[in-house]
């Protein structure tokens, strides 16, 4: 089998409302659909996505200057194609940009390879499980008022819910106290709470806000400081009994080892797009594994949910909704869990009619 082209199509997704966090004012989500195809009519996909439109021409330029390393390749060569791509981008630099192209291509041909033995990219890592617990993400904006916390909240435990996520790192630290109590009163003691800071805070506000924190029993304190920040990031985790997480603006297992090594983290959070696709997303989930620390994957719901049934140490799956009608198959939850679909490849394709009605 060989790869004979690649194809993309840039999309917009706007969202009814916009929403906040400690660092962004988002109005909906951009990104980039993409296709290889093969000369035995087997088509892998994949996608990319930021924030801003406009920045989705630099994802498609970087895909197509990895074409002429993977044209005419064996899809099904996962392994050397990540080697062939990472040699390729030396001279760009292996953050950044160049990632998300590797990854593109990567997982779309994890896709591939799916397809072509008729089974769930899960199996093929060594499926562990059918099921994993999911926390509510799209939602609990810092940007909404008290009252409507409350009110989502409990929408999401009726749902069906066991654990929640809300966004914090407001200018008062006293505020967050009093949104994440709000919260908690509102979902009772048995519902899972996490809070996300989106890197908004200084190591110092993160330190004392999370100790004002601990009161709510917090399954964990996400990105408190800057990504680049691990230093601050460890000394956050050392002061505090709250797990911090993060990881999810982190590259490739080189960055990931420089987290685990400085403990920067006590929940690695690796993003399909930043740490280089499917290849790279298994190897940092095996060395978080070695040292005992659990992964959860950023966003990318559905595609990422072949990497949790693959992994033992998966603790969560984000359930992030914003592109849930890219797809013509559609996300199962039973008590609180994700269903890992047993489809052949990644499980999830692009419904054509919603490629249609996103595309710019």
């Amino acid at each position: 089998m060989k790869i004979t082209a690649i194809r993309t199509q840039a999309i917009e997704i706007p969202f009814k409302e916009p929403i906040g966090t400690s660092i962004h004012n988002i109005t909906g989500v951009a990104g980039l659909l993409v296709w290889i195809e093969t000369d035995e009519g087997i088509i892998g996909e994949s996608y990319l996505w930021v924030i801003g439109k406009h920045k989705v021409p630099v994802l498609e330029v970087m895909i197509k200057a990895l074409g002429p390393v993977v044209i005419n390749k064996n899809p099904l060569d996962t392994e050397a194609l990540y080697s062939g791509m990472w040699k390729e981008i030396n001279f760009l630099g292996h953050k950044g940009v160049t990632i998300f192209g590797m990854a593109a291509i990567d997982w779309a041909c994890w896709d591939i390879k799916g397809k072509y033995y008729n089974t769930s990219v899960g199996r093929l890592l060594g499926r562990s499980r059918d099921r994993v617990p999911a926390y509510a993400s799209g939602g609990l904006w810092t940007s909404m008022t008290i009252e409507d916390l409350q009110a989502q909240a409990k929408s999401f435990v009726q749902e069906g819910f066991k654990a929640i996520k809300m966004r914090i790192g407001l200018p008062d630290g006293n505020m967050d106290l009093e949104r994440v109590a709000a919260v908690r009163e509102a979902i009772g003691p048995s519902v899972d709470l996490m809070v996300d800071a989106n890197q908004g805070l200084s190591v110092n506000q993160a330190i004392k806000l999370g100790r004002g924190l601990e009161q709510f029993d917090l399954i964990w304190f996400e990105e408190p400081v800057q990504a680049y920040d691990l230093a601050g990031s460890a000394r956050v985790a050392a002061e505090l009994d709250t797990p911090i997480a993060s990881g999810e603006t982190e590259y490739t297992r080189y960055g990931f080892q420089d987290m685990i090594e400085r403990r920067a983290a006590d929940v690695l959070m690796p993003d399909l797009e930043r740490v280089g696709g499917v290849s790279e997303w298994i190897k940092v989930a095996h060395m978080a594994a070695a040292v005992d620390i659990p992964v959860s994957p950023h966003i990318f719901t559905e595609h990422s949910l072949q990497l949790c049934g693959a992994v033992s140490n998966i603790s969560y799956a984000e359930h992030m909704p914003w592109f849930v009608e890219l797809f013509k198959e559609k996300i199962e939850m039973i008590d609180g869990d994700i269903l890992i679909p047993d489809r052949p490849g990644m499980g999830f394709s692009f419904d054509p009619e919603a490629v249609k009605r996103f595309s710019i």
